[in-house]
C-alpha cells in the first residue's frame, strides 16, 4: 500500500493542512506570542536538543555566563514556553517493540463523552499521544506503545473498546520511525 494514499496519512495531512497560520497581520501574532530574541532561541533550541544540559554546559553552548543562562532559563520556564523537561527512553532496548496508531470513532459528539475519553486515555501508560482530530471518520488520533500484537489486542479489547462511546477503531502499525522529534521548528519564530 502506498503511504501516501494511507488512512493515516490523509489525517495527518489534514491535520497539517488545518493547522493555523499566523501571519504579521493575524492578531494573534503579537498579541499572544512571546517576546524572544535570538539567544533566548539558542537556549531553547540547545534544550530541544539536550534537555539534560547543566547550566553550566547551556551557559556554555549559547555564550552567556551561568548566572544571566539561569535567569533566561527561569523567565521562559514562567512564561510557560518550557513546559517540561523529560527524559527520551529506547522503547525496542525496554521491550517494547510495537507501536501503533490507532484511529477512534465516537458514537456521540458531545463535551462529556469526549471528557470521558479523554480522561480514560490519559491514565493509560501505553498511549504516548492523544489528539482530538478533524477531517477524517475518526475522531481521535492515539499513539501507542506495547511489547508486541498480545500486549496490543489485550490493551485494545480491555480498556479502549471499553471505554463509553467509542463506536470504530482503526489501528495502523509502524513499521519504522523515519521522523520522531518532539522538537520545533524555531526556524519560525522570529526574534
Amino acid at each position: 500500500m502506498c503511504l501516501l494514499s494511507s488512512p493515516i496519512f490523509g489525517l495527518m495531512s489534514n491535520i497539517i493542512a488545518q493547522r493555523p497560520r499566523f501571519t504579521e497581520k493575524s492578531p494573534m501574532s503579537s498579541a499572544k506570542l512571546a517576546k524572544l530574541d535570538r539567544t533566548d532561541l539558542r537556549i531553547l533550541q540547545a534544550l530541544q536538543g539536550n534537555g539534560g544540559l547543566s547550566n553550566q554546559q547551556l551557559a556554555e553552548a549559547v555564550g552567556l555566563s551561568p548566572s544571566p543562562c539561569s535567569r533566561r532559563v527561569q523567565k521562559l520556564e514562567a512564561a510557560g514556553i518550557i513546559i517540561k523537561r523529560e527524559t527520551v527512553l529506547d522503547a525496542r532496548k525496554l521491550g517494547l517493540d510495537l507501536t501503533v496508531m490507532i484511529q477512534i470513532s465516537m458514537d456521540r459528539h458531545t463535551p462529556e463523552r469526549f471528557a470521558n475519553f479523554e480522561e480514560k486515555v490519559a491514565s493509560f501508560p501505553e498511549v504516548q499521544q492523544c489528539y482530538l482530530v478533524t477531517g477524517q471518520d475518526a475522531d481521535y488520533l492515539l499513539k501507542v506503545v506495547v511489547p508486541d500484537i498480545d500486549a496490543y489486542q489485550h490493551f485494545l479489547l480491555n480498556q479502549i473498546t471499553r471505554i463509553d462511546g467509542v463506536s470504530g477503531v482503526h489501528s495502523s502499525f509502524v513499521m519504522r520511525r523515519v521522523v520522531d522529534t518532539a522538537a520545533l521548528p524555531l526556524n519560525y519564530v522570529e526574534p
